[in-house]
């Protein structure tokens, strides 16, 4: 392994243990995660090579079994599938007779891929060297979310490896439809072994990478919702147009419904192109709170407009707006978004069709107050209303925004780890991107609720996604500072709860 400096050093120094109330227990711990660091290591290779992807129904029974396999072998004592009427969870728990217990999510499922897009194999798994940042990991799902959740099993590992008891007793609940908008997460949590077993619980986090290239890190207070959904014209449900594709002259005497689709796309948003039309949308969008605002003032002077433009490859914002207006404007504004336009023949060359159907996939990303079932409905009525009840809404999944109070005790000790580690960090009311955090911020457990871990990675639902392994910068953490980092997050996470109490 590279030499750790920096936060990662933080992590090796003799005061840690005891500045975490681990003492010689958690030194032990330490220390079992560097002894079998390339053991995780090749743990996480061979769980990248097996895909488990709910939107093509690709293994499924082998990415449970899998799971169930990975947290036994992290030393949780039970763990089973849970049925959810889609592709099953996995709840697993790891009793250590502690007095106070914390949830952990985990998403099992990745995102579809397309191999002639990568520079590396997606299944593969390969070590590379990347200039200035060190050893990765090249492969689907390596930072979203394997990566992170296996530095957690690491670290919950090396507890047993080295003998020593938890300090806070752990309830798992992993899904495997994330990446389609968790259509079927809520059942798994109303199943009567799972509720009960989350009620007790001071909070649920999710592991993730959260550190910048230059060793900053973000800490997220929530996230948005999100609403995946199909959009169709065919002209077989409006009665007009061709039921099959015919020759593109019948044009001048056959209504189109490629047409149809996109005059319907064109009412939902005002002549600006970013302002939704549809009636009551913002009726539930919470302003901005002072404290909020402030939060975001504070991580536009704290990160690089320019380097976030760079990655993005936009050179301006809407309205030509400030750095400061555009963070709160993607913390603040929800959105209906296209994410792709499906009609007729697309290959080289011209087809000389009329498409008997035409499909926009979209998005919904919702801010508190948001709900699903108000947004479903709110789109409905729109469309009924102009006309164009007559297009298939095939609504995929979704669900609300997640809202965690900054002084809860699960943010209170992440925010005590990172200051603890030396990691300059920014908070944010919300992330822009969304995760199911509301089945556990929301009725009926109304548990804190946020993102978490340090480490780096990039390229999520893209191609050559990737997770750091050995770093090349002190002020980044590799794999294994990662893990030592969610052992020092369990010892607070004890403490922080015990002064709740």
């Amino acid at each position: 392994m590279m030499k750790a400096g920096g936060a990662a050093a933080a992590l090796l120094a003799p005061g840690v243990a005891q500045a975490a109330r681990g003492g010689a227990d958690q030194a032990a711990v330490l220390k079992a995660i560097d002894s079998n660091q390339g053991a995780a290591i090749q743990r996480l290779a061979d769980w990248i090579k097996l895909p488990s992807i709910a939107a093509e129904k690709r293994n499924i029974d082998e990415g449970v079994a899998h799971m169930i396999a990975l947290v036994q072998d992290a030393g949780f004592q039970t763990a089973k599938p849970v049925p959810t009427g889609g592709v099953p969870s996995v709840l697993a728990t790891l009793d250590s007779g502690a007095k106070h217990w914390i949830g952990v999510y985990f998403m099992y499922d990745v995102k579809q891929f397309d191999p002639a897009e990568w520079s590396s194999p997606p299944l593969e798994a390969r070590l590379v060297d990347r200039p200035g940042l060190g050893k990765v990991m090249v492969g689907r799902g390596a930072v979203n979310q394997k990566g992170p959740e296996m530095s957690f099993l690491a670290a919950v590992r090396a507890f047993k490896d080295s003998g020593r008891k938890l300090p806070v007793n752990i309830a798992l609940i992993a899904e495997g439809e994330e990446e389609i908008a968790s259509p079927n997460f809520p059942k798994a949590i109303s199943h009567p072994d799972v509720l009960p077993t989350l009620q007790k619980c001071v909070g649920v986090f999710i592991p993730s990478a959260s550190q910048a290239m230059d060793g900053t890190s973000t800490l997220t207070l929530g996230a948005k919702g999100a609403v995946e959904l199909q959009l169709i014209s065919s002209g077989e449900r409006w009665g007009r147009g061709p039921t099959k594709d015919i020759h593109s002259s019948n044009f001048a005497r056959v209504d189109s419904p490629a047409w149809r689709l996109v005059q319907a796309l064109d009412t939902l948003m005002k002549p600006d192109g970013h302002t939704i039309a549809v009636d009551g949308w913002y009726d539930n969008v919470l302003p901005l709170s002072a404290r909020e605002k402030a939060l975001i003032a504070e991580t536009a002077k704290r990160t690089s407009e320019e380097e976030v433009k760079r990655q993005l490859g936009v050179s301006r914002w809407i309205n030509d707006e400030s750095w400061v207006q555009a963070l709160e404007r993607l913390a603040s504004q929800p959105t209906i978004n296209i994410q792709g336009l499906v009609a007729g023949y697309t290959g080289p060359g011209g087809k000389t069709i009329l498409p008997h159907r035409a499909v926009a996939k979209m998005e919904f990303r919702l801010t508190p107050a948001m709900t699903k079932e108000e947004a479903i409905a709110k789109f409905n009525a729109h469309l009924k209303k102009h006309g164009f009840d007559d297009l298939e809404v095939q609504v995929t999944g979704g669900y609300g925004p997640t809202i965690t109070n900054e002084d809860s005790a699960l943010v209170r000790s992440e925010k005590a780890v990172m200051e603890r580690l030396g990691v300059a960090y920014t908070i944010i009311p919300r992330s822009a991107g969304s995760w199911p955090g509301v089945v556990f911020s929301g009725p009926p457990l109304n548990l804190p609720a946020a993102q978490w871990g340090m480490g780096h990675g990039s390229g999520a639902h893209g191609p050559d996604e990737y997770f750091l392994i050995e770093s090349a910068n002190p002020k980044v953490m590799g794999m294994a500072e990662a893990s030592k980092a969610y052992v020092a997050l369990l010892y607070e996470i004890a403490k922080q709860a015990a002064i709740r109490a």
